[in-house]
């Protein structure tokens, strides 16, 4: 006989599934049954925040949805952060939760792992929460998951077993996975597009995380329209060092004015939201004269006013615009003039401080060229969001916008190893935020994957301190003491090195820890950052 939680393995099998990330518990045996079998890798992380992290990271990488599996109360609970950080950054992920026995739930009868109503819960973040209570439903919410990740704005599911219907028998074939595929524009909204975009003489372009798929056609279409393309955070490591690219956040005046002296520009795959567009809470993003909007999510579409408005995939969309529009279209080759003004006057504007760590990631990336950086909350991911040129499509990505949850870094660079093994693979974080998180370290041990982990170790939470001192509130909080990084290495095995903030240091143990075939500690010690000279 094969059980409902066997053919669920079986389905994610048929959907590609080839990594789920979850701690077992009594609540999910019946949920691994099938899965030593199945081919899928199964990575235990050490607390299921580290799980939804994980996969995280392994969907923004890999490009399918992350699949995190966890138990009933605790273990669901102990995700809802990263699915909440998932949600506000349109990452695909998939959590599959156990649940007690379909006859006790809502009774509050005191059982172990008991939530008065979990997909309540998990409602609260998750884009859609259902239940399997029989064999007939598992392929229809399967395929309603999957369906949404391919067709609409992603971002977390859940789904839960009930202990006793995990084991009930599935008698039905295991089904292919639902043919797909992303919403495409009409002919009249692209040829409405295009007559805008060839008739306009200042076009700007701005790209968000989902156009960073499509790295050639974007630059093939500024190139055609001379128009600067400004890239929010998760659009960053596209256009890499080209004339037009602006890889300056939006939130900046000199970007804002680049924006608004548009006469058309076109956003794609980007939310226009306050982290990317308004970091200083002013109340308002840059205004747009003629706005052209290509999004996959309808109510996204609808939160900003727009000239025109398409709901579609946002690589099809710029293919599409290439073929219609043609060879140099209207513009007079102002476009790098205009690009090269504002990352000027972006870079001029974030400040001394700012700079220098800006010119230390420089030296990061000219060290390990190619990486892929996932970053947390701290000082040096905070001016990479602001003014940051990175070498890698899809590259850099962190924590630090949408829900900005601390502890992110070292478990989301773990699923981006497992997503994409051949390439390096930096985390920056701080000595505050890795504390967060600091057992996943032994995830990539026992993985052996070859991540370089680098902490910014400024002996607290000195951003925070900062910002509380400009308010005129008295500093609390923010000193928490770190532990000794090196003894924090050696326990785990793996090996340590210690350097300045002087950049010469930096890219010399950078370039040292990158031979290494196995995880490696790299503590930078920022405690004379911000510099008083």
């Amino acid at each position: 006989m094969t059980s409902i939680g066997e053919a669920l393995i079986a389905q994610l099998v048929a959907r590609d599934v080839d990594v789920v990330f979850g701690i077992p518990g009594v609540h999910t045996v019946e949920l691994y049954r099938g899965l030593a079998a199945s081919g899928i890798r199964h990575i235990t992380p050490r607390h299921e925040q580290g799980a939804g992290f994980m996969a995280d990271g392994y969907a923004r990488i890999s490009g399918k949805p992350g699949v995190a599996l966890v138990i009933t109360g605790p273990g669901l609970t102990n995700t809802l952060t990263p699915m909440a950080q998932a949600r506000a950054d349109s990452v695909p992920m998939l959590v599959l939760s156990g649940v007690n026995a379909l006859p006790n739930l809502g009774k509050g009868l005191g059982l172990l792992h008991e939530l008065p109503d979990q997909r309540a819960v998990a409602s609260s973040v998750a884009i859609t929460s259902d239940r399997v209570e029989d064999q007939d439903d598992l392929t229809p919410l399967l395929d309603k998951v999957f369906t949404q990740f391919a067709t609409a704005r992603p971002g977390p599911a859940h789904i839960e077993i009930p202990l006793d219907v995990a084991r009930f028998e599935y008698a039905q074939p295991i089904a292919p996975a639902a043919e797909t595929s992303p919403p495409q524009a009409s002919d009249d909204d692209l040829a409405r597009a295009a007559e805008l975009l060839q008739s306009a003489k200042a076009p700007v372009i701005l790209a968000g995380g989902g156009a960073r798929g499509s790295n050639a056609d974007l630059q093939a279409l500024a190139e055609r329209l001379d128009a600067p393309v400004v890239l929010t955070a998760n659009a960053r490591g596209m256009m890499h060092r080209h004339r037009l690219c602006v890889p300056a956040s939006p939130s900046l005046e000199a970007v804002r004015k680049l924006i608004e002296d548009a006469d058309v520009v076109l956003a794609l795959g980007t939310e226009l939201g306050q982290t990317d567009y308004d970091v200083n809470a002013t109340g308002s993003i840059a205004p747009m004269k003629s706005l052209i909007r290509v999004d996959i999510c309808p109510w996204q579409l609808q939160s900003y006013g727009a000239t025109l408005a398409l709901r579609a995939d946002a690589g099809s969309t710029i293919r599409s615009l290439l073929e219609l529009l043609a060879a140099n279209s209207g513009n007079d080759g102002t476009g790098t003039q205009r690009a090269e003004e504002t990352r000027q006057k972006a870079f001029d504007e974030i400040g001394p401080e700012m700079r220098t760590l800006v010119q230390l990631l420089d030296t990061i990336r000219e060290a390990v060229p190619g990486a892929i950086m996932v970053g947390d909350s701290t000082q040096l991911i905070y001016a990479g969001n602001l003014y940051y040129d990175h070498d890698r499509p899809g590259g850099w990505f962190n924590a630090a916008t949408g829900y900005g949850a601390l502890g992110y870094g070292i478990p989301a660079a773990i699923g981006a190893a497992l997503a994409e093994p051949k390439a390096p693979v930096l985390c920056i974080t701080g000595d505050g935020g890795a504390q967060f998180t600091l057992p996943e370290l032994m995830v990539a041990v026992d993985e052996n994957l070859p991540i370089t982990f680098v902490i910014w170790n400024n002996h607290g939470y000195r951003e925070i301190a900062t910002w509380m001192k400009a308010a005129d509130v008295t500093v609390i909080g923010c000193d928490p003491t770190p532990p000794d990084f090196s003894a924090v290495a050696a326990s785990c095995g793996i090996p340590f090195r210690r350097c300045g903030t002087e950049a010469k240091e930096i890219a010399e143990a950078l370039r040292n820890a990158m031979s290494e075939t196995r995880p490696s500690i790299v503590e930078i010690d920022a405690s004379d950052f911000p510099f008083t000279s």
